[in-house]
């Protein structure tokens, strides 16, 4: 990537990504909401376009793609549902993890089967008890031989009862950050267990429940790293986790600024298009100059992460916030200038307003990456 410009390739990839969702996500999309459909049938269609495992290595059969290509991939990919978009975020994520931090064997023994999802993979850190203050998790995993038994409840576990693989931070050690580790829990081992499918606002294409672990024997193979760095693991899935919910958030936004746009050119009130009003000019000129704003930050900090840039932790966090907010913001306002048509479910903009709603608090909340930020910005005065 040149400073403000993509590469052919990029823009191929983008395309690619764009027509999957206008023909396989858009027209469904309504549907999958209201009827609480997973749609894993069409996302192993996308899989077997690459976008199961974009930033894992070829040699497992990843598509070996950078973090700002996966953006690119993701928010195209939003722009037909970004429930689905974020939930092929996650699943790329865990797949990461399993690649950047797993053994050869455990890369050889997951990694091509989740690059077709014929195995599905979900991220397991929060529990009931610890959201944002993660290193408090108390899911424990207590080493017996070749075994770790493994008992507590992990929440709002996307993929909940449907994943094959749940990639779980687990306390192996003392209190803190430094007594976590990093399990692969498969589904079908002994006393693993779902709580009921929660009732959400949005993301209804997507199951989302507990995930409960009663004396569950997993064999220490499973383990990512060494024990203790369970809390490191999991905070570098989350850098690329939230450049990828903050693109889903732009290609949800993008839709809905699209559909304003379409609705306010026919729409017509005294005599004229409502788009011919300078008020509504003026608010469509702010909704796309904020959206591009936070398009480019969020490529700037993608570039980051690829870099592996010593900021990258802070410009992944700024970027999430701004992103997520800024794409809320936006299809809340397509939302208004459609009126009470808006409000309606046949025009889709009320579900792309509840989907992106969530993204200002997974991935960590929008006030957790202020903290980040905040952090890095004093703490240069003690270094």
């Amino acid at each position: 990537m040149t400073q403000f410009s993509l590469t052919d390739d990029q823009i191929a990839v983008r395309d690619m990504a764009l027509a999957f969702a206008a023909d396989n996500l858009a027209p469904h999309a309504l549907e999958w909401d209201e009827k609480k459909h997973f749609p894993v049938d069409v996302m192993r269609e996308a899989a077997s376009l690459g976008m199961a495992a974009i930033y894992t290595r070829d040699d497992v059969g990843g598509s070996g793609m950078t973090r700002l290509d996966a953006a690119l991939i993701f928010e195209a990919l939003a722009t037909g549902c970004p429930a689905v978009s974020a939930y092929l975020s996650i699943h790329n994520m865990a797949t990461w993890m399993i690649d950047r931090y797993g053994s050869e064997e455990q890369r050889q023994r997951y990694i091509p089967r989740l690059v077709t999802m014929e195995l599905i993979a979900s991220y397991c850190l929060t529990e009931p008890g610890s959201g944002s203050d993660a290193a408090a998790l108390k899911t424990r995993a207590v080493r017996d031989g070749d075994h770790y038994v493994v008992n507590g409840v992990k929440q709002f576990i996307s993929g909940a009862g449907t994943s094959d693989i749940y990639v779980t931070m687990v306390r192996t050690g003392e209190d803190g950050p430094s007594g976590i580790s990093t399990l692969v829990i498969e589904k079908d081992m002994p006393g693993v267990s779902f709580g009921a499918q929660e009732k959400k606002m949005g993301w209804n294409a997507q199951p989302t429940a507990a995930v409960i672990f009663e004396d569950v024997r997993v064999p220490v193979a499973n383990r990512l790293s060494d024990e203790g760095q369970g809390f490191k693991i999991a905070m570098s899935g989350l850098d690329g986790g939230r450049i990828n919910i903050g693109a889903c958030s732009l290609g949800g936004a993008q839709s809905a600024l699209d559909k304003a746009l379409a609705y306010t050119g026919d729409r017509k009130a005294f005599g004229k298009r409502i788009a011919d009003f300078q008020a509504l000019q003026f608010k469509l000129a702010d909704m796309a100059t904020e959206l591009e704003a936070a398009r480019t930050f969020l490529w700037r900090a993608a570039s980051a992460l690829d870099a592996k840039a010593l900021d990258a932790t802070k410009l992944c966090a700024m970027a999430k916030r701004m992103a997520t907010d800024v794409g809320f913001q936006v299809a809340n306002d397509a939302l208004q200038l459609h009126g009470g048509y808006g409000y309606l479910a046949d025009y889709g903009l009320e579900k792309i307003v509840r989907d992106l709603r969530v993204h200002q608090i997974l991935e960590g909340t929008n006030e957790i990456m202020r903290l980040i930020v905040a952090r890095d910005l004093v703490g240069r005065g003690n270094r």
